[in-house]
């Protein structure tokens, strides 16, 4: 395999000079600071700026390598170590594996790689808070369900116990937990933790849902939330609080509410709300920030609405598996299990773990854009929901059709509709990417919407494409819109061909896809059909084929 110098350093990619040779314990700490955070690549023999120098006479024979670190690490880190020639010059590539756990040196060194304000990267140590933050990370540790270290069953707050009753009840919980005693309910939610002397600490997860307040500021300093309203660059709200969860809840959406103002829709004899921000999108955003930020981590969990939208962001990047690329098909990875499920048995938030798809549906059945994650790094998550105008009647759409399902539309059938309303036209192949899926349950989505009478189907099996039916566009008084997507019959296509080459002089495969808006396989039979009747002559083979009107 051949192997390319990077442009620059990164999160993943160090520089190394070998000029004066690189000590071993330099050189094995610049592998672990990569190995603890998400691995990457060591090239040995090259500046800061990226000037190749070369080896050092000691580092040509590069089969120690491996070696030394694997003695030099703990646990011990297995690399793979490869000669790159650049322009002449030896280097040597050192690809660095992720850790599965938090790595040392061999004399107790952690270090990990991170990204500085300046967008440059840096080797800092790992402080304590580092290392558990990194296995809570890597799923290895629920912070959760620790005991917290001062803390007294006294710290917890009657109040708030009632509260968690009514929630309970409220948003249609475990309604088992109602039946429990204090005691009890600590046990079933992991509130507290047994002592080898059998008495109990609160945990994390017992602080953060049932604490005091004064509790929570001294005893779990990293906890703290912001609601901000900006409009027009001037504030109209911002107040930052340490209130336990579920106080947390009310008072944000109790303040979110006079800022979410909602109109109607009349759908047949119902009228249905249109909000400016789908309520049960927001408490779930809101509700995953709080459950899923890294509490290691200073840094409120900020809630802020702007004249573009909503943003939620928390410290803490996604869990490790959890990508952009998977949000819609993970499994659920909670960061503090504990607590994730304390506030599913509460019903709070969405019982199957899949509360990314409440949030996706909470938009795109408006008809607005999904919710944007793109802002997302590897130190904090960034949700944003823009807030643009609905289109009322693709809501009417998404309403009737689930009326008569007595169903909601499955996610991916919501997600299709939606690319179906803003590309126009859709092909299994781009709609798989979009719901995070392969082609073939991207096909079985819209063919499902096909024989629901929702989509139409363009085309043969290998260049297939999708539209809103007919009805669809009639339904909402664009029938011109109808005919401009389903595009025109077999036989005006073979016209609007032969028109083009006798004005034009000669056609090319290209042209006919884009005058025809036909896939690659649809006009080599088009073409292929125009030749058989002799009415189309070819010119020149493959690439530099093109084709003229028979005269």
């Amino acid at each position: 395999m051949t192997h390319r110098l990077p442009p620059a350093e990164s999160l993943t990619v160090e520089f190394k000079s070998d000029r004066k040779r690189l000590p071993d314990a330099e050189l094995v700490e610049a592998v672990v600071c990569l190995a603890n955070a998400e691995g990457g690549e060591l090239w040995l023999g090259v500046e800061d700026d990226g000037t190749v120098t070369g080896l050092h006479l000691e580092h040509a024979l590069l089969a120690g390598l491996p070696g030394l670190v694997l003695a030099r690490t703990s646990p011990a880190l297995t690399v793979q170590v490869d000669s790159v020639d650049i322009g002449g010059v030896r280097v040597a590539r050192i690809a660095v594996p992720k850790g599965q756990t938090e790595i040392a040196t061999a004399s107790g060194v952690y270090l990990r790689r991170r990204i500085k304000h300046d967008g440059t990267p840096e080797c800092a140590p790992m402080l304590p808070h580092d290392r558990a933050s990194r296995q809570a990370h890597l799923g290895l540790t629920d912070t959760s369900a620790q005991a917290v270290a001062g803390a007294m069953l006294a710290d917890f707050d009657p109040l708030e116990r009632e509260r968690l009753r009514q929630a309970v009840q409220q948003y249609g919980g475990d309604r088992v937990l109602l039946e429990l005693d204090d005691e009890a309910l600590d046990g079933a939610l992991g509130f507290t933790a047994r002592q080898p002397d059998g008495t109990r600490t609160p945990t994390l997860c017992g602080l953060l849902l049932i604490g005091r307040e004064a509790a929570l500021r001294e005893l779990v300093p990293t906890h703290e939330f912001a609601f901000q309203v900006l409009e027009r660059e001037a504030v109209r709200f911002n107040e930052f609080r340490r209130f336990p969860l579920l106080k947390a809840l009310d008072w944000l959406e109790t303040n979110f509410r006079p800022y979410n103002p909602e109109e109607e829709l009349q759908v047949g004899l119902f009228r249905v709300p249109v909000p400016l921000v789908d309520l049960a999108s927001f408490r779930e955003a809101v509700a995953n920030a709080l459950i899923h930020r890294d509490y290691h981590r200073l840094g409120a969990v900020h809630v802020r609405l702007d004249d573009a939208g909503l943003t939620v962001s928390n410290p803490g990047g996604l869990v490790d598996g959890v990508t952009l690329a998977n949000l819609l098909t993970t499994e659920p990875r909670p960061r503090n299990r504990t607590l994730a499920d304390a506030m599913k048995r509460i019903g709070l938030v969405e019982r199957s773990g899949r509360g990314v798809d409440t949030i996706y549906r909470g938009m795109l059945k408006f008809g607005r854009p999904a919710p944007d994650y793109g802002r997302t790094d590897a130190s904090n998550v960034v949700l944003r929901l823009p807030t643009e105008a609905a289109d009322l009647e693709f809501r009417r759409l998404v309403v009737e059709e689930e009326r008569r399902r007595s169903s909601e539309l499955p996610i991916d059938s919501l997600i299709a509709l939606a690319a179906l309303r803003e590309l126009k036209r859709v092909s299994a192949d781009e709609l798989a990417a979009r719901i995070q899926r392969d082609a073939a349950s991207a096909k079985r989505t819209l063919e499902a919407l096909t024989e629901a009478g929702l989509v139409e189907a363009h085309g043969n099996a290998r260049g297939r494409s999708y539209t809103l039916s007919a009805a669809v566009y009639g339904a909402s008084g664009n029938k011109a819109g109808y005919t401009r997507q389903a595009g025109f019959a077999p036989i005006q296509h073979e016209q609007m061909v032969l028109n083009y080459a006798r004005q034009h002089g000669q056609i090319r495969r290209a042209e006919v896809m884009e005058l025809c808006r036909l896939s690659e396989g649809q006009a080599k039979d088009l073409i292929k059909k125009l030749k058989g009747r002799g009415v189309l002559v070819q010119h020149g083979e493959r690439r530099a084929a093109y084709y003229t009107a028979a005269t």
